[in-house]
């Protein structure tokens, strides 16, 4: 029986998607993402930010790469997954990174004044095919 494993997560990417391929060919886009928090502490506004990698498969790779760039602003509803690997020194090191199933791209704003310009792209449910 396989436990819960879902998330939801919204913020800006903090730099251009990169796409590469597995050696079978299938497309992976890596994305940056920054999502923040604001709350108050005493009378003191704090900004939290906090920085995640994502990983998107197959088609909604290929679309991400082609339309996103820096600052732009998505919703990643996907699965958290858990890289291990022993380091150079024999030490165990882990990363925790998303893996994207559907990413909703967020309203561009041409500026002041301006009507909205949206970007409608179909995310999809993303394939997860193996590396190898």
């Amino acid at each position: 029986m396989n436990s819960l494993n879902s998330i939801l997560m919204e913020g800006n990417l903090t730099r251009d998607p990169v796409l590469t391929k597995t050696p079978k060919g299938t497309p992976v886009c890596t994305l940056s993402l920054a999502s923040n928090r604001y709350y108050k502490l005493d009378d003191e506004s704090i900004d939290e930010v906090s920085f995640f990698d994502v990983e998107v498969w197959a088609r909604q790779a290929e679309v991400c790469a082609e339309h996103l760039s820096k600052g732009r602003g998505v919703r990643i509803v996907g699965r958290l997954k858990q890289d291990r690997w022993d380091d150079s020194e024999g030490k165990i090191r882990s990363k925790i990174k998303i893996v994207a199933e559907h990413v909703e791209f967020k309203p561009v704003f041409k500026g002041k004044g301006e009507e909205k310009e949206e970007i409608e792209e179909e995310g999809g449910d993303v394939e997860e095919k193996a590396a190898s």
